[in-house]
């Protein structure tokens, strides 16, 4: 797919000009003035490059790009005005991270030659942000398959909590909302330096040591530090080490949004505690929100819409060969010395159905699995039968 370029000028003679002598080599769009062009952007983007004249009447040429930048940080912002005097020029710059700035009137071969330096940038941006975005979803794919089967109780205890936060951060509309389930999902990662018969101490409620207790306590600092060493993770590196103390205020306007994600974190932890040890989700709400007066009404709002077996059609046995991912496993899976390979509650992924095959091979677990089938694995069962 050719990339976009919007053109925007409050000059409809101009902006007819620039189809006619461009559009034989670019995909271009326009938009008569800021407002119809930021409208534009948010409905039919992304562009690959935005030229804005400067002098517009109502939203001008800085403000535009100023907007489309935070929209679409990966767009290529190019400003075209009459006026070039040095402070319009590092105003343009300043505030809306110009790419180039030409002055009017612009001949077509300069036009296209700006153009087409832009889409060569804009390719470069690109490919970068999605080779780290693949590069960082597979690192947390292989960082959550590792604590799947290197300490199955933390690791179920950390993906219901991704769970709500994905229930609760959609009906709060927060944006960012990765960052927050990756947070949750993350959360136990400490864990992994811990005995499993210390984390299973720990969420049947029994007393521990105080050895144990120190070392459990630090496993969120822990797990701050391995994921603080991954680029684009160190806001969530935070969440994670703040996630079992209240955060104080603070007056870093860029820090509101970690603030916000380690607070929901801390009290999507204690409300998974709080059901685990057998309270109901009205009790746990009520718990929590008595606790916890000062935070968003917002967040229990959507705790107490928050449903974990929504998703659950129906339960039943199966045996390991035919399990699928998407299932959740609804009764502990122990090996045959009694020790823990699958928490109640945890998802069936394509590492943990072969895990199980193994040891079911080995005649250390059973051969059936009780499980719930979602909707969506439900129907894909019901498909192939």
């Amino acid at each position: 797919m050719a990339e976009k370029i919007l053109l925007v000028d409050d000059d409809s003679n101009v902006l007819s000009g620039y189809r006619r002598i461009l559009s034989r080599e670019f995909q271009i769009e326009t938009a008569l003035g800021g407002e119809p062009a930021l409208k534009l952007v948010l409905e039919n983007g992304p562009y690959a490059v935005v030229v804005s004249d400067m002098r517009m009447p109502g939203m001008d040429g800085i403000q535009l790009l100023s907007k489309v930048k935070s929209e679409s940080p990966n767009t290529i912002r190019v400003m075209l005005t009459g006026n070039a005097d040095t402070e319009t020029a590092i105003d343009a710059i300043n505030e809306g991270a110009i790419f180039r700035f030409l002055t009017k009137p612009c001949s077509k071969e300069l036009m296209a030659k700006t153009l087409t330096s832009a889409l060569v940038q804009y390719r470069l941006v690109t490919a970068e942000s999605e080779l780290l975005e693949q590069t960082l979803s597979g690192s947390i794919q292989v960082i959550t398959e590792v604590l799947s089967l290197v300490n199955p109780a933390a690791f179920s205890r950390a993906e219901r909590a991704c769970r709500y936060i994905h229930h609760i951060v959609t009906r709060m509309k927060l944006g960012n909302t990765w960052q927050y389930e990756v947070a949750a999902m993350m959360s136990q990662l400490g864990c992994v330096t811990l005995p499993a018969e210390t984390i299973e101490a720990v969420y049947s409620g029994e007393k521990l040591s105080a050895n144990e207790q120190a070392l459990y306590d630090a496993h969120p600092s822990v797990a701050s530090g391995l994921l603080s060493k991954i680029p684009r993770l160190e806001p969530i590196a935070w969440m994670i080490e703040h996630q079992n103390d209240p955060v104080p205020d603070g007056s870093d306007p860029d820090m509101a949004d970690v603030r916000m994600g380690a607070e929901i974190l801390r009290l999507v932890l204690a409300y998974e505690k709080l059901i685990h040890r057998g309270s109901s989700r009205t009790e746990a709400v009520h718990t929590l929100t008595m606790q916890n007066k000062g935070f968003s009404p917002q967040f229990f709002d959507a705790l107490v819409m928050l449903d974990p077996n929504a998703e659950e059609c129906e339960i039943q046995k199966c045996r390991v060969e035919v399990l699928l991912p998407g299932m959740i496993v609804q009764s502990e899976i122990r090996n045959s010395e009694g020790g823990l390979v699958v928490s109640k509650g945890q998802e069936v992924t394509a590492p943990l159905i072969l895990k199980l095959k193994n040891l079911h091979a080995r005649r250390v677990i059973g051969g059936d699995v009780t499980v719930s089938l979602p909707a969506t694995t439900l129907a894909f069962v019901k498909g192939a039968s």
